[in-house]
């Protein structure tokens, strides 16, 4: 959360130059609060697991969240109970109507198919397009990032020779962002993938930027200029043994799968691995919640996707 100091102090040009969020008497008097309305779209066969772990994100923040989960009606789920997804989730046509502060894509494992041939594609463009009236920011991981940059900015997915699989240091290439606030300039992050975007494409497209790279794992984090999109190329939300479990259900299969990379330690799979990533995916989530949702949202929700709907930085 901001401090709050006198608007003409001379530390707040200081702080302010230091990437540390100040907020000014001005700004606080006048400034609403309300719980934030957040959509998770789940798309992670596994919902129960996915659900937990990003919800663990938002939760441990200072802000007031109302999470509502949402599944695809055009794809049937094999991995949880019909009962779990009544109770607790919607589909697209029950929430059409509503806005919300913020929007969640998980990833999926559908990576290796061409976009279009998701059995899902049609729903999920549909409910992108949705969002850019409907949402005042979204933010996308993994698969879903790939869908989403290349659904809104035409960016390509290629695939790679082998599976990106484990955890990897990654630089901060743009410390002013207050999505990164916080970060130390190196930090490391988990990824389980098969294919890639690339930060020549991200670069040339004047509507985005890069935030965070790495010279192992690729593009790791990057934003529209506009901050209504937000793309993650990896699984920050992972506990510390989901790669484990990916491992052993892979090694089980019968699949030739390499260990995860910097994973295990000494590699030998035996051990336990450690959670050497939470810290910078806990400020990642918080940084996008409060940074770019709870400060810019409109307080009056109707609002959301208008003329009077704006986000910076």
């Amino acid at each position: 959360m901001p401090i709050r100091i006198p608007d003409s102090l001379p530390a707040t040009e200081v702080l302010e130059g230091e990437n540390i969020f100040v907020m000014t008497e001005y700004r606080a008097l006048h400034q609403d609060i309300r719980p934030l309305k957040v959509l998770l779209l789940n798309l992670m066969p596994t919902k129960i697991v996915t659900e937990t772990q990003i919800m663990r994100k938002l939760s441990n923040t200072p802000l007031q969240i109302d999470v509502n989960l949402l599944q695809t009606a055009s794809h049937a789920a094999k991995n949880v109970s019909e009962q779990h997804l009544d109770t607790f989730y919607t589909t697209f046509d029950d929430i059409k109507d509503q806005r919300f502060d913020g929007m969640i894509i998980t990833g999926a494992p559908v990576e290796l198919l061409d976009f279009e041939d998701v059995d899902y594609w049609d729903e999920l463009a549909r409910i992108m397009d949705w969002s850019a009236t409907n949402v005042h920011s979204t933010f996308h991981i993994c698969w879903g990032a790939q869908a989403g940059i290349y659904h809104h900015y035409g960016i390509p997915k290629y695939e790679l020779e082998n599976k990106l699989f484990g955890v990897f240091d990654h630089d901060v290439v743009k410390p002013s962002s207050p999505l990164v606030r916080g970060f130390n300039d190196s930090f490391r992050a988990p990824h389980s993938r098969y294919t890639e975007v690339h930060a020549a494409d991200i670069e040339a497209h004047p509507d985005l930027e890069l935030i965070a790279v790495s010279d192992e794992a690729g593009v790791y984090i990057a934003k529209s200029t506009d901050s209504r999109h937000f793309f993650v190329f990896g699984h920050p939300e992972y506990d510390a043994g989901t790669l484990m479990v990916e491992y052993e259900r892979d090694v089980a299969k019968g699949l030739d799968m390499p260990l995860p990379r910097h994973y295990f330690p000494n590699d030998d799979p035996t051990q336990t691995p450690k959670a050497t990533w939470r810290a910078h995916a806990q400020l990642l989530y918080t940084n996008w919640l409060n940074y770019y949702v709870y400060q810019t949202t409109p307080y009056d929700l109707a609002k959301v996707g208008t003329k009077e709907d704006s986000v910076h930085e």
